[in-house]
């Protein structure tokens, strides 16, 4: 039973890390990489996709994103859709290919998005923190229902705190990662 809690917590705990990668590619960073452009999607015959469905996306150099859609006559709601996202990104169209230079960030914006990654960082530690609530609780009904003893309750909330104390470093590491990228000029 207590193996079957930390094994859920580590599951929780691992998927809380995995959303906070997902979160911190969303912010981009000086330099072009396909991820920038999850988050975008295109009007395909009447139902928004992902622009990685109707599209290829490569890097063309350190700032320039190159987006090819697959049909011609997607090449303008592509634009668009690059366009009236929330990135901040300008494409120009040649023919059938996009480009998508990245501007350079300022002090100010890079400031604004490291604020923006430590929120993402600290709502992440929040959510292990919650895991390890939820799975002390769970611990301690066990106890209460007299299934298991105080020192293998001590135990298993001991272990679980090393859990966290893992996950809770992987994040700062995480973090700390993503300000050094920021930084850079």
């Amino acid at each position: 039973m207590i193996n079957d809690i930390k094994k859920d917590a580590e599951s929780r705990m691992k998927k809380s890390v995995d959303a906070l990668h997902g979160n911190l590619n969303k912010i981009r960073t000086g330099r072009a990489h396909s991820s920038i452009l999850d988050a975008v999607t295109v009007d395909y015959y009447g139902s928004q996709v992902p622009l990685n469905q109707v599209a290829n996306i490569n890097t063309e150099d350190a700032r320039t994103l190159s987006v090819v859609p697959w049909e011609q006559s997607m090449v303008p709601k592509v634009e668009k859709a690059i366009m009236t996202s929330d990135l901040g990104l300008n494409p120009s169209t040649a023919g059938n290919n996009i480009r998508v230079p990245m501007p350079m960030l300022t002090e100010e914006t890079r400031k604004g998005y490291i604020k923006q990654a430590r929120q993402e960082a600290e709502n992440a530690r929040v959510a292990v923190r919650n895991v390890r609530r939820d799975a002390n609780g769970d611990v301690k009904a066990l106890l209460k229902e007299k299934e298991i003893t105080e020192d293998e309750q001590r135990q298993a909330e001991d272990a679980i705190q090393k859990l966290t104390d893992k996950y809770i470093a992987e994040i700062d590491k995480t973090l700390e990662l993503k300000e050094q990228d920021l930084m850079q000029i």
